[in-house]
């Protein structure tokens, strides 16, 4: 999968690559501001993974995912979080190569940096959060990476030394900052194939580190480290020893690598199959603060998860 770089085959690239039933594809950003005060997340979604209407769609008969697409934005503020996940159905949805349009919310892909525009409504509490942001890669890495023998579920780091802007209406919001870039992709839906996975990324002196643990449902692991520079060039790493961390309030399970004590900064969202961290720990010699994700699809697969689901995650067809 060679989401831009490569145009050649228009089935595989870009935002319009295929994606078959029971699939899913995302493009991730997450970023931190230059001053560590403010950070944010998007996640554009084709057959989204945790929608509780695309995972039961799948019991009745193989889902369209394009019938089950999201924009996902999460803004971290000293103030707290703005949250907002609305799913869209195939009518509200557009894409080509180089742009994917999700109901008012769209993505846009130029050569040289990826454009979001936002027009989201957040959930629970309304709220609003519109505006534009553009990450503009370092460079873009060559290395996909296949995380199951059967090979369908993959992953591309494709930036991850980026610069972000952020500039927001609502709310009223500007600033700059490092930031990383990746895609998923599968062929059949995350939790057949996994149990629990760990990520985690943080932005050394000169390059960022990129940790990537999973649990398969065969009982078998994948276990990735390695940073990338700011050409793109990858080097695998050794990595430290796995330190325990403390259960988030949904008793999801935490755990960090690191040269040292690891210590757990701030929880930035906290829910019964999934935890976003901020951690403090040493790699490679650096002190380093991790973006970190814990999810258990365990959890997730559970009925009573999913009735909880659609109070954050709304529907419009």
């Amino acid at each position: 999968m060679i989401p831009w770089p490569d145009a050649s085959d228009e089935r595989r690239t870009g935002f319009n690559l295929d994606v078959p039933r029971n699939g899913y594809a995302w493009w991730y950003v997450d970023a931190i501001s230059d001053d560590g005060r403010e950070g944010l997340t998007i996640i554009a979604f084709i057959g989204s993974v945790f929608s509780p209407y695309y995972a039961f769609a799948r019991r009745r008969a193989p889902a369209d995912p394009l019938d089950h697409c999201a924009l996902n934005v999460a803004l971290y503020r000293p103030g707290g979080k703005t949250w907002t996940m609305t799913e869209r159905g195939r009518g509200r949805v557009a894409r080509n190569v180089h742009s994917f349009l999700i109901g008012p919310s769209d993505l846009g892909w130029d050569g040289k940096a990826l454009t979001i525009n936002i027009r989201e409504r957040s959930a629970p509490i309304p709220g609003r959060i519109e505006g534009r942001v553009r990450v503009t890669p370092q460079a873009i890495t060559k290395q996909v990476f296949v995380l199951n023998p059967d090979g369908n579920h993959r992953w591309w780091p494709i930036a991850p030394r980026s610069r972000i802007e952020v500039d927001l209406r609502r709310p009223d919001l500007s600033w700059r900052g490092e930031a990383y870039l990746d895609t998923n992709a599968g062929d059949a839906p995350i939790e057949t194939g996994f149990k629990h996975w760990e990520w985690a990324r943080g932005a050394l002196r000169d390059k960022t580190a990129i940790l990537y643990e999973a649990e398969r449902r065969d009982g078998s692991r994948i276990d990735l480290a390695m940073t990338f520079d700011a050409q793109g060039n990858m080097q695998p790493f050794t990595p430290p020893p796995l330190l325990p961390l403390a259960r988030s309030g949904w008793k999801v399970a935490r755990s960090a690598r690191s040269e040292t004590d690891a210590r757990l900064l701030r929880t930035l969202e906290d829910t019964p199959f999934y935890a976003r961290s901020m951690i403090d720990t040493t790699l490679l010699g650096e002190p380093v603060t991790l973006m970190h994700e814990s999810l258990s699809l365990d959890r997730f697969k559970m009925p009573v998860v999913q009735a909880m689901l659609p109070f954050r995650m709304p529907r419009r067809k």
